[in-house]
């Protein structure tokens, strides 16, 4: 009986510990969420942009409309780059809102617009909640145009749930555990999360509402955590987005193949100097010598007025251009072929930086040899990807350079004609007002990735 009454005991003694033990378990969801919002107040959030109302009530953040001031955005202290984010909103079925994410605000970017990856909040007979906008950059990524399931997944007047995975080159979203977009791209790897109030007409109906609550995030161990979608990913490298077909926009290089471009000396492309290489247009390294390996190369199409994107890596030290207005049939001899020049240049390490006929004038983004580039301007590290956005009417020229106006000209007028004229280029010909032209990207011996090359014509 002693035996028993032991065995008993100790028995019960294991189910108490056991359940003692099952009661420090989390309930439902094992994952590790650190909160974003703490329930109570806004501390570790800033608001930016416009000045819509945020308030916080029964452990939720809440946004009312305003007239008179532009989008509002509640962002997060901290920048994220890869994160798991899970959050509920109930929104007023007359409004647009957003989840801002890997978002940024910089003086040098329309003077600290906020600008970034937006997951939507649509109440909309659109229902594109969930969808990919750029905000204040290249518009919608990933509309909802063909997942009716996740059109049809959000509640009216109701709480929403979103799950948004960001990790590496990839985000993938969720709507009330619906899967709503997917999408491959790499234009930005880190910061903010934000919490949109968008602006309203003047005849819209102020004081508005959105609520969110329950906003967790996860940094650690992603890959445990992910979620496989089944959607097809959509990929922006070298592709239009859907703005940019509805404004005229063309690609300029496939990505994969040869078409459109020839070596600027030659009938046909090099066949050496140049690598395609998933996705990537790369100049490879000889030396740092000019047109000496595989020689400039230019499209085979000339053009007047135009707008011209290409994102562009550069190696430590190295020197390359984008030319315009060129005209191959100059110059068949040594060197690179002539045309004005958007220059591409390691200002820390190359020597050009410090040399040119007009002070500043062959650092990055300059007009070469002509018109220095901002001084400001903004510059992504060795290795990442910047984008040079070259804008040409009717004889008025802009550099621009991740989304900064560097410097303007107009290639008609006196001041430019006195510039050519103190600068390697006067003894040549009609220099940079020929009518049209071809567009270069040169060969200057350094190894030099491009992509994403688009243009978009007018009369």
């Amino acid at each position: 009986m002693k035996t028993t009454v032991s065995n008993m005991k100790l028995l019960s003694l294991a189910i108490c510990s056991l359940g003692l033990l099952w009661s420090c378990e989390p309930q439902g969801d094992p994952t590790p969420w650190e909160p974003l919002f703490n329930g109570e107040d806004l501390n570790g959030w800033t608001q930016i942009g416009g000045k819509a109302n945020y308030r916080v009530e029964n452990q939720a953040v809440i946004g009312s409309t305003v007239h008179n001031t532009p989008n509002s955005f509640m962002t997060t202290e901290k920048m994220y780059d890869d994160f798991i984010l899970e959050l509920e909103y109930k929104v007023d079925s007359t409004m647009n809102s957003g989840i801002q994410i890997r978002s940024n605000s910089t003086p040098t970017y329309q003077n600290g617009r906020v600008h970034g990856y937006q997951i939507e909040i649509d109440p909309s007979d659109r229902a594109w909640s969930a969808g990919i906008y750029d905000e204040a950059r290249r518009g919608w990524l990933v509309p909802l145009t063909d997942n009716k399931d996740a059109q049809e997944a959000f509640k009216q007047g109701q709480w929403n749930h979103y799950r948004i995975e960001a990790i590496g080159d990839t985000i993938k979203t969720w709507i009330n555990d619906i899967p709503a977009s997917f999408l491959i791209d790499d234009k930005t790897h880190s910061g903010f999360i934000a919490l949109q109030v968008h602006s309203i007409g003047k005849d819209a109906k102020e004081g508005t509402e959105i609520h969110w609550r329950n906003i967790n995030i996860l940094t650690d161990s992603l890959q445990k955590y992910t979620k496989k979608s089944p959607l097809t990913p959509v990929t922006t490298k070298n592709k239009l987005t859907i703005s940019e077909q509805k404004d005229g926009w063309e690609l300029l290089w496939d990505g994969t193949s040869t078409d459109g471009w020839r070596g600027a000396k030659l009938e046909s492309f090099p066949e050496k100097g140049w690598i395609i290489e998933d996705g990537v247009l790369t100049v490879i390294e000889s030396e740092g010598k000019e047109s000496a390996a595989g020689g400039d190369i230019v499209t085979e199409q000339t053009y007047g007025n135009f707008e011209l994107k290409i994102d562009f890596r550069i190696t430590q030290g190295a020197n390359s251009g984008i030319k315009y207005y060129v005209d191959t049939d100059l110059n068949k001899g040594t060197g690179s072929a002539i045309g004005l020049e958007y220059q591409i240049l390691d200002d820390l390490r190359h020597p050009d930086a410090k040399l040119g006929n007009h002070e500043g004038s062959r650092t990055l983004a300059s007009l070469y040899d002509l018109i220095k580039a901002d001084l400001n301007k903004p510059v992504n590290e060795i290795g990442s990807w910047n984008t040079a956005h070259i804008i040409s009417k009717d004889g008025k020229v802009q550099h621009w350079l991740n989304g900064m106006k560097v410097l303007e000209f107009d290639r008609f007028s006196e001041e430019f004609q006195m510039l050519v004229s103190e600068s390697k280029y006067k003894d040549w010909p009609n220099f940079g007002v020929l009518e049209t032209g071809n567009i270069l990207l040169q060969d200057h011996g350094n190894r030099v990735s491009f992509k994403n090359i688009k243009i978009k014509t007018s009369n």
